[in-house]
């Protein structure tokens, strides 16, 4: 089973990999990985395996079947060469700044209106959700996004923490998404 790295810490940026599995020569199955692969509407990492003098651009990620793959814009990789894997690092710091930014404004605006999300979308420039608002209303938008950019010039820490599903449904409000439960990361 692959070792996602990004799962224990999603600041490593970079890593030793070695290749388990190639498919059709570009689609790289490794023995851990620091790139997320798309899903849950968050896009895919990107970066590079490097082999020797060899690079090879990690141009999509996705999951199938339980295991994380990395698509690679060339052939020439084999089952048992070591990779040395390098993040774009920017490209995640800034999805990274939006999921956050998303989640604050998704929780402020829930807890004021009681407006759940009914859809999203995160891409490196730019972020849509989807609420379910009886009617659109520019004004109250704003005023919600007013609100969370004064939190954010407050400088609060974020922190993230795990809990087992049954704890966490005890949490009022726990679940933002309308029918839904959050969401499982299984490898």
């Amino acid at each position: 089973m692959i070792k996602a790295l990004f799962l224990v810490d999603s600041y490593v940026k970079e890593t030793k990999a070695r290749v388990i599995s190639i498919k059709d020569g570009k689609y790289v199955t490794l023995d851990q990985t620091v790139f997320y692969p798309k899903g849950g509407g968050q896009p895919h990492d990107t970066g590079k395996l490097i082999k020797g003098k060899e690079v090879y651009n990690v141009v999509y990620v996705g999951k199938f079947s339980g295991e994380i793959s990395h698509e690679v814009d060339q052939d020439g990789l084999q089952a048992g060469d070591e990779v040395y894997c390098v993040l774009n690092w920017d490209r995640r710091y800034k999805l990274m700044r939006s999921h956050t930014a998303a989640h604050v404004l998704a929780s402020l605006l829930n807890k004021g209106t009681g407006a759940l999300i009914t859809g999203n979308q995160l891409e490196e420039d730019h972020v849509r959700f989807d609420f379910s608002l009886e009617k659109f209303d520019r004004k109250l938008l704003e005023e919600y996004l007013e609100k969370a950019n004064k939190l954010f010039g407050t400088n609060i820490p974020v922190k993230w923490y795990e809990l087992p599903k049954e704890e966490a449904m005890k949490i009022p409000g726990i679940v933002k998404m309308a029918g839904a439960f959050p969401p499982t990361f299984q490898l």
